[in-house]
């Protein structure tokens, strides 16, 4: 059942932003900030952690669940080393996921041989 709780909630996530680029004059890029930013305030407000526990994987792994993980950081990191946590925290709670992200682009870009449009 875990598995069916994250597909279908992952797919509904995704849907959503999908209906929300075809429907909406918004960027791309303003909606994926749309996302990390409201999976902050959802972490803020206590919902996204029981959402995450329902839907698992389907709830961690868009962009809402990296908002999520920011948030946390960042407050572990306030409540740890206090006004500099704001700035550390997102860093080192999110560290593995940028680095997976910029090291998996760079070897796509060796393979692929990535062209200029013209």
């Amino acid at each position: 059942m875990d598995y069916i709780n994250a597909f279908w909630t992952g797919g509904l996530i995704c849907a959503l932003v999908q209906i929300l680029l075809d429907r909406t004059k918004l960027m791309p890029g303003r909606i994926m900030v749309l996302l990390v930013c409201s999976g902050a305030i959802l972490g803020f407000l206590g919902l996204y952690q029981p959402f995450q526990e329902f839907a698992g994987a389907g709830a961690s792994v868009p962009l809402l669940g990296f908002g999520n993980t920011l948030f946390k950081g960042v407050k572990e990191a306030v409540d740890k080393e206090g006004f500099i946590g704001i700035f550390l925290g997102g860093f080192k709670s999110s560290a593995a996921g940028i680095s997976a992200a910029l090291i998996f682009g760079y070897l796509a870009s060796i393979v692929f041989e990535p062209k200029m449009k013209k």
